[in-house]
């Protein structure tokens, strides 16, 4: 086994920059997909037939900020959640290798890297996720009452605390870790893999390798690594929405109990709502994440292995 690098600081930063990357790109897809879950599981005002009927309908009756409901909660989160999964991933990997050079990816090393950063990481994203969530389904179609609706990040999580606990606001952690540690390292795997396979195709065909070159691997393998992470753990998403946003605090808190619900109601399409503005929202929003990464990474002269 390797030791941890001591500069592995810098491995922390690269990631804050990333999961702020991410955020800019993919709140609006998110909020979307979270009132697609909701919304068209449970009884609401509103039924929304797609993506595009939902977009609308909150730009009709919210404007833009409709769209960024929760951001704040996103904000912080994903700064503190990229930082500690990117660090954490790069950390345990380099320490598996045992100092090796890299050469073809290895799964025994980035399935447990990817899974462990993930499950880690979901202790931060469960809270954060539960603030952003119960922000997002507050709108126009909500059947939450006015007098129940949270002002702000912080009044929302002041109320979960006040109503229900601290135990309240880690609600849908234990779905959150299950999606986290199954979903990282499918996208690991694959980002790792392309990016490999796509580098050791390149270079050697062009003569004129550069930075472009390089932000367009990292595009490429983002995006399709964030898709595959969302076809593998949609319906745990979808579990953990109707567990984190569900106002009856006794609710059931088992995801395969509720997805069996769902499908015996609406059959495997409820266990994937959400899933168009999910896959929108993971092309450019992981591409934009690996992007912001990797070159953070090369300004702080970190070696990608």
């Amino acid at each position: 086994m390797g030791e941890i690098s001591s500069s592995g600081y810098k491995d922390y930063v690269a990631g804050l920059l990333a999961g702020v990357a991410a955020v800019a790109t993919g709140h609006p897809f998110d909020t979307v997909k979270v009132k697609l879950q909701t919304h068209n599981t449970e009884a609401h005002l509103v039924q929304y037939r797609n993506g595009l009927h939902c977009t609308a309908r909150i730009l009709k009756t919210e404007g833009i900020k409709g769209l960024y409901r929760g951001a704040t909660s996103s904000f912080a989160g994903m700064a503190l959640e990229g930082s500690l999964f990117f660090g954490i991933y790069s950390q345990t990997k380099k320490y598996l290798q045992g100092g090796m050079q890299s050469g073809a990816p290895r799964p025994q090393v980035i399935i447990p890297s990817a899974a462990f950063a993930g499950a880690i990481n979901s202790f931060v994203l469960g809270p954060t996720e539960l603030i952003k969530c119960r922000m997002q389904i507050q709108g126009t179609d909500s059947l939450v009452p006015m007098s129940s609706r949270y002002s702000s990040p912080l009044d929302c999580a002041l109320k979960t605390l006040q109503s229900e606990g601290v135990k309240g606001i880690f609600r849908g952690s234990g779905t959150t870790l299950l999606r986290e540690s199954i979903g990282n390292a499918t996208f690991f795997s694959v980002y790792e893999y392309m990016r490999y396979h796509m580098h050791s195709r390149i270079k050697p065909a062009s003569s004129n390798y550069n930075n472009l070159i390089e932000i367009g691997i990292g595009v490429v393998t983002g995006g399709v690594s964030g898709v595959a992470f969302w076809l593998v753990v949609m319906p745990l998403d979808v579990a953990k929405t109707l567990i984190q946003t569900n106002p009856d605090k006794n609710c059931p808190r088992n995801p395969f109990t509720i997805l069996s619900s769902i499908y015996k109601r609406t059959g495997l399409k409820g266990c994937y709502a959400g899933l168009g503005p999910t896959v929108s929202r993971a092309f450019p929003a992981n591409a934009a994440t690996i992007v912001t990464w990797e070159l953070a990474m090369k300004m702080l002269g970190i070696r990608h292995d």
